[in-house]
C-alpha cells in the first residue's frame, strides 16, 4: 500500500470508529508496524487533520471535519451494490426506491471503467419464498423512530394471543427473513421485540416519547450484550 493510500485509510478507520483507536489496532488493520502508524499519525496532524490523542493512549477523529469527495475502490462499490440490492428486496418500497437512487448517484460519479460494476449481477439479493408479508407501513415506522413518536399496536404473539400495546419504537432490525421493531413496551414496562407480520393494526400516534435513561436503544443493547453494529 502506498503511503498516501495508507494515510487516507487511517482517516477512514478513525472516521468509522466511535471510540478511541490504539496504534496497535491501526497497525493490525493496515498490516504495518506500530512505529509506522506513529509516523503516519504525526504526518496527518502536521497537515492539520484533526486527529486527537497520543502514543500509548490512542486516537480519535474530531467531528465536523469534511473530506473532499471520495473515490470508491472495487470492494467498496461491491459493498454498496450488495447493500442496496438487499434493501431493494427486503425493505419497504420507500427505502427500496431510495436504494436505487443511491446506486444511480454513485454510478454518476464513478469513472467509466467502474460503472459496469453497478449494473453487474455478480452480487444479487433475489426474492425468496421465505419472505413474510407485512401489511404495516414500515416507512411510517421508520419515521416514528426518527421523530420519537409512539405507536399503538393490536398485536398477536407467536401463540396467537392478542394484546393492545403502546410502544416507543427504537429500531427496526432485520433478522432474515423477518423484521422486528424493538422498543419499550408501556404494557410490560420493559423492552420487547414486535414482528410487523403479527400486527393486526398499527396506529401512528402524535405523542412523543422521551429520551429516558434505561429505556433507550443503548440501554437495550447493553442488556443484550450487543454493540450498535450487531443490529
Amino acid at each position: 500500500m502506498r503511503r498516501a493510500d495508507r494515510l487516507f485509510e487511517i482517516i477512514q478507520i478513525l472516521r468509522r470508529r466511535r471510540s478511541i483507536t490504539t496504534a496497535q489496532q491501526l497497525a493490525e488493520e493496515l498490516e504495518v508496524s506500530v512505529r509506522t502508524v506513529y509516523r503516519d499519525i504525526a504526518a496527518l496532524q502536521a497537515q492539520r487533520v484533526p486527529i486527537e490523542g497520543e502514543a500509548g493512549v490512542g486516537y480519535v477523529f474530531r467531528e465536523g471535519f469534511d473530506l473532499p469527495p471520495l473515490m470508491f475502490n472495487e470492494e467498496e462499490i461491491e459493498s454498496l451494490v450488495l447493500g442496496a440490492r438487499i434493501t431493494e428486496t427486503w425493505a419497504d418500497p420507500e427505502l427500496a426506491r431510495a436504494a436505487r437512487d443511491v446506486l444511480a448517484k454513485v454510478a454518476a460519479v464513478l469513472p467509466p471503467h467502474l460503472r459496469p460494476q453497478i449494473m453487474s449481477m455478480g452480487l444479487a439479493a433475489p426474492t425468496s419464498a421465505s419472505q413474510v408479508p407485512v401489511d404495516v407501513d414500515l416507512a411510517r415506522v421508520r419515521r416514528c423512530i426518527r421523530e420519537k413518536k409512539k405507536i399503538a399496536l393490536s398485536y398477536c404473539d407467536e401463540k396467537g394471543d392478542p394484546s393492545e400495546r403502546i410502544i416507543w419504537p427504537l429500531t427496526l432490525a432485520f433478522f432474515g427473513p423477518v423484521w422486528n421493531i424493538i422498543g419499550w413496551c408501556e404494557l410490560r414496562n420493559d423492552f420487547r421485540a414486535f414482528r410487523p407480520d403479527r400486527m393486526i393494526k398499527a396506529e401512528f400516534l402524535d405523542a412523543y416519547f422521551p429520551d429516558q435513561p434505561g429505556r433507550r436503544l443503548v440501554d437495550y443493547l447493553k442488556r443484550m450484550g450487543m454493540q450498535p453494529k450487531d443490529l
